[in-house]
């Protein structure tokens, strides 16, 4: 019984990790920042929007833990915590590729 608790939990938690990631937006600042810190500034400017806006999506991926801050003077650098999310990310990319061919062969043979 307590083996099936500890297991609920982590898929609670599981699921909490992908809700963060589950927004255009946020997987664009998450592919942004695999390429090392950057500055908000930087963030808003790839993400487009209104810097209130991508804060709260900031605060939405920092809250999952899959970023963390640090502030120098006035600045506010993010950065991915662990490097991992970009090997998820680049299994759903294989996911949706393996899709995309299923679909097309599909189509393919309609004609």
């Amino acid at each position: 019984m307590k083996k099936t608790a500890e297991k609920d939990e982590l898929y609670a938690l599981q699921a909490a990790v992908l809700q963060a990631l589950a927004h255009p937006l946020r997987l664009k600042i998450v592919d942004f920042l695999s390429g090392g810190e950057k500055c908000v500034c930087e963030i808003v400017k790839i993400a487009g929007g209104e810097r209130t806006n991508i804060s709260k999506h900031l605060s939405i991926l920092q809250k999952a833990d899959i970023l963390s801050s640090r502030k120098d003077g006035l600045w506010v650098y993010y950065k991915v915590n662990m490097c991992c999310v970009n090997n998820f990310l680049s299994c759903a990319k294989e996911i949706i590729k393996h899709h995309l061919k299923k679909r097309m062969i599909l189509l393919k043979g309609r004609k």
